[in-house]
């Protein structure tokens, strides 16, 4: 990362919206820069969410891109059902993979982006022999399973630990943070290495999504210019 990049990436979490209504809720958040798609299987994380099947529906609705999110035990099952789907991100949990160089080869060999996850209780070193090869790193500032919920303050440190990793290796992917991100602490998430914002409840319990939105950005982007 450079000390003058202001080009924070917000993916609003679709698991906020309202379903009945998908088209309406997906262009409400045009000018976001993607689409979150978390996958529960009810299994990982104690809740189950939506598939391949809602994601090809949703994907008629929108432009943006799809950064799914598999929050799912097996992942080198799940993985090339959202390829196929032309994914531009998937990311799986470094706790459920087995063999996290291969899944990340596989994403990579489909021309997607491969991320990452870390669950709040998960330490950063994890990453330390792969970290080389992801285009993204999740931290997951809550517990996965369930939206709305408070953020967990010691998550700063975290993303701070990730972008020392990163810099100690000389790679720049994307530092991601999902869970009770908001224009609240966005300045704060970004000051600490994150470059990427996911937010649910922010921006789908908002009126006014694409002010909503603006507003998450401004903050983040917030003395980024000047940080030395």
């Amino acid at each position: 990362m450079t000390d003058t990049m202001t080009n924070i990436q917000i993916a609003p979490s679709v698991l906020s919206a309202d379903f009945s209504k998908l088209g309406d809720e997906l262009a409400s958040i045009a000018h976001a820069d993607y689409v979150h798609y978390d996958v529960m299987d009810g299994h990982f994380v104690p809740n189950i969410s939506f598939g391949p099947a809602l994601m090809a529906q949703a994907q008629k609705a929108t432009d943006l891109p799809f950064d799914v999110h598999l929050m799912v035990t097996n992942p080198e099952d799940i993985v090339p059902l959202f390829l196929d789907l032309g994914a531009k991100i998937v990311t799986f949990h470094i706790e459920a993979a087995t063999h996290a160089h291969r899944l990340v080869d596989l994403i990579h060999a489909h021309r997607a982006q491969a991320g990452i996850s870390l669950n709040p209780a998960t330490p950063v070193c994890l990453l330390e022999n792969i970290i080389e090869d992801l285009d993204l790193a999740l931290v997951m500032s809550v517990d996965p399973g369930f939206g709305g919920q408070k953020f967990i303050s010691g998550s700063l440190a975290k993303i701070r630990q990730l972008k020392r990793l990163c810099e100690a290796h000389k790679v720049h992917p994307q530092i991601e943070v999902d869970g009770g991100v908001s224009a609240a602490n966005a300045a704060e998430l970004t000051a600490a290495g994150a470059t990427m914002l996911v937010a649910g409840s922010a921006i789908f319990k908002a009126e006014d999504r694409a002010a909503a939105i603006d507003e998450l950005r401004l903050a983040a982007e917030k003395d980024l210019t000047t940080q030395a």
